[in-house]
């Protein structure tokens, strides 16, 4: 059963992923994962390399962590690469070098082209912190900070944990639990009475993972029965399809 903005009633804290959710920079990742791979995969096997897909992106990067976005599609093409470390030039050959190749290339896109919300989602964080519910933003991205700055919706979060803190604090990233749980924690709000907003598999899985009390799948790229089978609860194209006409107000 559900009530206040198509949440069950025992919801009370709303963490929410960053890109593909609040903002319209999934697909500015994706670019940016593309083109730097493909480069890399350009230089390593010459013309005949297969490029890097959205089913890549969907499968092995979306929603992770930097570094572990490149092992884990590295290894999907059997392709093992040196650690390295985080501070490593973008043109080095070693894992956290493609990483930050993949984020100088972001950055670039990101200053070019700005930063575009999901109006509709500010709404319905407005209308979350309305009716009382607490918000977490809970984000893979080094990023979070100065792109919630950008939108003027970093007071719309009471917590924030995203690349930065998740290094600090030595947290894995999804498709583990452990950012989300700690968003709840920091909120003091039970797992079970947390709601997870995601558009990543990556994410699902986490909110299945961390048995959190509803998930959101929210479906920007048309994979509406992965979600599903990666632990969605209910998957809406927009958030605006998951409250009732009237809840957010006169922006819906």
């Amino acid at each position: 059963m559900t009530t206040t903005l198509g949440l069950p009633d025992t919801i009370q804290a709303c963490l929410f992923d960053l890109d593909g959710v609040v903002t319209r920079t999934a697909v500015v990742h994706a670019a940016a994962w593309k083109e730097m791979f493909d480069g890399f995969l350009r230089d390593r096997d010459g013309a005949g390399h297969r490029p890097f897909d959205s089913h890549d992106y969907d499968e092995f990067v979306d929603g992770r962590p930097r570094a572990d976005g490149v092992r884990t599609f590295l290894a999907s093409r059997g392709i093992r690469l040196p650690e390295g470390s985080p501070d490593d030039p973008p043109d080095a050959t070693t894992v956290h070098g493609l990483g930050n190749r993949k984020n100088e290339l972001l950055l670039a896109k990101i200053r070019t082209d700005g930063v575009e919300a999901y109006e509709s989602t500010l709404d319905y964080l407005r209308a979350a912190r309305a009716r009382g519910l607490r918000t977490a933003v809970v984000s893979s991205s080094a990023n979070t900070r100065d792109v919630l700055r950008s939108i003027g919706a970093e007071d719309l979060f009471e917590v924030r944990v995203d690349g930065v803190v998740a290094a600090e604090r030595g947290l894995p990233g999804k498709p583990h639990p452990d950012t989300f749980l700690a968003a709840a924690r920091e909120l003091g709000v039970a797992p079970d009475r947390a709601a997870v907003f995601e558009d990543a598999l990556a994410g699902m899985d986490a909110g299945r993972a961390g048995h959190f009390g509803y998930v959101v799948g929210v479906d920007r790229v048309g994979q509406r029965d992965a979600l599903y089978a990666h632990g969605a609860d209910v998957v809406v194209k927009d958030l605006a399809d998951l409250a009732a006409p009237g809840e957010l107000g006169e922006h819906e």
